[in-house]
């Protein structure tokens, strides 16, 4: 069992749904968001509703890379052992190329793959010096291929956090370190709370369930909740370019 959990961006959205999930597991938790004092108020509640187990909360702007190595390390000094990093931290703000929104895109490419990828450098350097571990990053069903408009630069960075995530379990696939990507379909969070249209939708609670659920399988990839995700994804990849216009 991965007793000792790291997941970043914990303050809110699926980072907090998913801390009181594993909470509810009976497993310790290292949480990490920009926002200290809702991390420390979800501490109080997973400890008032599940004192036998451990929570440790760091400040964190993923974006401070030396500062994710070193949050990192702490914990696992902290706890002695990290059995599994899940790369939760991102944005989903964006503008369509060429309208004069390259500040919102920079922050959402710099947000959702390069932070990531100081992460993902960060967990697996600790995994090799433990052993073992669990790696799991929260690409998304719209990282299948490009989209138009406001999405694409988004989209093109949850296709780049997967393609990372596929490099680095070939690197390790002979050893005891798990890699998983994770593709959650829509799910009600406060990143998309201002979206008219969530097909499929279902909210933080039940999509928080079912990411707990499939990560726990440790699967190489999978699709949250897998319907109608995984066949959606399927479609997406072979729809004529025009049809995904906005």
């Amino acid at each position: 069992m991965r007793k000792t959990i790291l997941i970043t961006g914990a303050s809110s959205g699926l980072g907090k749904g998913m801390a009181r999930e594993f909470a509810a597991r009976g497993r310790n938790l290292a949480l990490t968001a920009r926002r200290l004092e809702r991390l420390e108020a979800l501490r109080e509640e997973l400890l008032a509703k599940h004192p036998g187990i451990r929570v440790s909360v760091r400040l964190l702007d993923v974006n401070d890379h030396d500062r994710v190595f070193e949050v990192f390390e702490a914990f696992a000094a902290e706890f002695g052992m990290i059995d599994r990093v899940i790369v939760n931290a991102g944005i989903g703000k964006g503008r369509r190329i060429g309208t004069g929104g390259f500040a919102d895109n920079l922050a959402t490419a710099q947000t959702n793959f390069i932070a990531a990828l100081a992460q993902c450098e960060a967990a697996v350097g600790i995994f090799r010096r433990q052993g073992q571990g669990h790696l799991v990053t929260m690409s998304s069903v719209g990282g299948v291929r490009g989209f138009p408009g406001s999405f694409s630069v988004y989209a093109a960075s949850k296709a780049g956090l997967a393609v990372l995530t596929e490099g680095i379990r070939a690197d390790l696939l002979r050893t005891p370190i798990k890699v998983t990507t994770i593709y959650p379909g829509y799910i009600r969070t406060p990143l998309n709370a201002d979206a008219r249209r969530l097909p499929f939708a279902v909210d933080a609670a039940t999509g928080s369930r079912a990411l707990v659920r499939a990560i726990e399988r440790e699967p190489q990839e999978a699709y949250v909740p897998a319907w109608p995700w995984a066949p959606i994804a399927f479609l997406l990849r072979r729809l004529p370019l025009r049809m995904l216009r906005t």
